[in-house]
């Protein structure tokens, strides 16, 4: 309903002549000139200024009485741009400034202290006014540099994976289930959002990673595995979530009467008891939050993260097969900031908290856990678990965690996954199309990681045949999102969050005969299949990072309490864990095929 205005027909008071300077050429409400880079003095519009392009009514009377023709001396042009800027901001109530012409009937304009779309909507119900548009900020929609970024030629990269990074760029062709992260780093690379990942720990040497007190992406952390013989390190807690391996031997894993019995490989499955490598898991899933990527210059030296900016905080809950409950709820709580007994304070709480691990039961004590971290604004991100369609555990099935299904490239269920009505939203965990084993992994997730057997070694990257697949890389793509939502965005809290990732979602692609319909957990294995689109088994949709962050930065804050996807709670968990939910490395050994 358009409204009218006292004063309408009113003569304006004409404004003095001021020296009205064009500020920019294409700009985006709230988004920084640079992604993450201070803003020199003047070279841009203040982030807190709303700026929109106005097109006056032909037969308005401002216009009317403030005409301008397109040739007419730049003196004129700036007091007639100036006197429609103060005759609109009287009616309106607003300080209201202008900026430069766009044609004769067409300026910015710009007023602080409110979001640029609701400036759009007053001035649109003006009846001098035909349309108005927030003046969005654009850049080179440009690439990383990153070598194993884009996708190339199989001849050229013989280990793969040709397709690249494929889970981070535009859906195309086939690829339905990739996040569109690129659109988001049009508006933000996480610059200064704290991302927890709360896993094996991580190796600090790595080029992709690196100590962020030497210019790196990963701060300094604590490791919380309090059993020595689990740790590996030969020590508990200690301010050092270096990952040290998590290798277990033969005979180890044959020990009835030792912890590590229940860790893979199974004896039986493959006729004898072998060692199991080292995962590197907690470097693989941090790099796919935040390794360094090459934008404007910036070294590029493997691959990017999917919030390159953003500061990584490991926390090491995992040691050797597993971690404990005690272990991972205490590394949640330092992580968010809150006080744990004999652990020094965390000088950078997260804002965000990955967990790529889970194990069977209930929520239990996760959930106290979990409501005392979000209390801080933390948003807790779970992976949904890898048992061939099971039911989701926890803490993926606590209330109020943002809990993350894996999907194939081609936005259908994989396999592996696991899935239920406590799934808040679905992103690729990679597949391998049905190879033989000794062919490449057709669509496995790059991350950065280590050629140590047991301890480390050298520093590399996974491809087709050190292959991460699983919904341990599911989750922390959605972790990134919600930190570079948070960038944009920084009062962002845990409930409008998750709602934003679920109303952005991407619907799930339906048909393919050949691929039957997903249906409720019932206890047998359930591979690949179509997710329905009504939120009840694989979540709202496909993570779709672009859209999530646009729709950050104008958003109407919900109350932190709102009911949001993800569910369950409640009965006991057992004391130990499975740690992991895909070890890349042991998958390749054992050259299963994500399914």
């Amino acid at each position: 309903m358009r409204s009218t205005y006292p004063g309408t027909g009113s003569r304006p008071v004409r404004p003095p002549v001021a020296a009205w300077l064009m500020v920019l050429a294409l700009v985006s409400t709230g988004a920084d000139s640079t992604p993450d880079q201070p803003r020199p003095r003047g070279a841009a519009v203040d982030a807190e200024t709303a700026e929109v392009i106005v097109r006056f009514r032909e037969d308005a009377a401002l216009t009317r009485r403030y005409g301008l023709a397109a040739r007419a001396p730049a003196e004129q042009v700036r007091a007639t741009l100036a006197a429609r800027a103060a005759t609109i901001g009287a009616r309106h109530r607003l300080a209201i400034e202008t900026g430069s012409a766009v044609a004769p009937r067409v300026q910015v304009l710009r007023a602080r202290g409110l979001p640029a779309e609701a400036l759009a909507e007053r001035l649109r119900a003006d009846p001098d006014v035909e349309s108005v548009a927030v003046n969005h900020r654009r850049r080179i929609l440009a690439a990383p540099t990153d070598p194993l970024y884009p996708a190339v030629d199989p001849a050229l990269r013989p280990s793969g994976p040709a397709v690249g990074q494929w889970a981070l760029r535009a859906p195309h062709g086939e690829v339905r289930a990739s996040i569109d992260v690129e659109s988001a780093w049009d508006r933000t690379r996480g610059g200064g959002v704290v991302v927890a990942v709360l896993d094996t720990g991580v190796r600090f040497e790595h080029p992709d990673l690196g100590r962020a007190a030497q210019g790196g992406r990963l701060l300094p952390g604590y490791d919380f595995v309090s059993d020595p013989v689990v740790a590996n390190d030969g020590g508990g807690r200690d301010g050092d979530p270096s990952d040290p391996g998590d290798w277990t031997t033969a005979a180890e894993n044959s020990n009835p009467r030792g912890p590590f019995y229940d860790c893979d490989p199974d004896p039986a499955e493959i006729g004898a008891a072998i060692d199991t490598p080292s995962s590197w898991h907690g470097t693989r899933t941090a790099s796919l939050v935040g390794a360094a990527a090459g934008f404007g210059g910036a070294p590029a030296v493997g691959m990017a993260g999917a919030a390159p900016r953003a500061q990584v905080l490991p926390v090491r809950v995992l040691g050797k097969c597993f971690g404990t409950d005690a272990d991972i709820q205490a590394g949640m709580r330092w992580a968010a900031g809150l006080e744990v007994p004999g652990v020094p304070a965390n000088p950078t709480p997260a804002r965000v908290i990955n967990l790529s691990l889970g194990g069977g039961g209930a929520c239990g004590s996760y959930q106290e856990v979990v409501d005392a971290v979000r209390a801080r604004g933390v948003t807790v991100v779970v992976a949904a678990g890898n048992s061939d369609g099971q039911a989701v555990a926890a803490p993926g099935n606590c209330e109020r965690v943002v809990t993350v299904l894996g999907l194939r490239h081609v936005g259908t269920k994989v396999g592996f996954s696991d899935l239920g009505r406590e799934i808040t939203v679905a992103a690729p965990g990679g597949n391998c199309v049905n190879v033989d084993p000794l062919e490449p992994c057709l669509y496995p997730i790059v991350a950065a990681t280590n050629r140590g057997l047991r301890g480390p070694a050298a520093s590399a990257w996974t491809d087709s045949f050190d292959v991460s697949v699983g919904t341990s890389f599911a989750s922390p793509l959605a972790a990134a999102t919600a930190s570079l939502m948070i960038a944009v965005r920084p009062d962002l809290n845990p409930a409008t969050l998750a709602s934003l990732l679920q109303r952005t979602a991407r619907p799930f692609p339906q048909g393919g005969p050949d691929v039957p319909a997903c249906r409720p957990p019932d206890g047998r294995p359930q591979l690949e299949c179509t997710c329905p689109n009504d939120g009840s088994l694989c979540g709202a949709g496909m993570l779709d990072a672009g859209a999530a962050v646009a729709a950050a930065t104008t958003v109407e804050l919900l109350p932190d309490d709102t009911p949001q996807g993800g569910g369950g709670g409640g009965g006991a968990m057992s004391a130990t864990w499975v740690a992991a939910l895909a070890l890349a490395a042991f998958a390749l050994r054992r050259t299963r095929r994500a399914r």
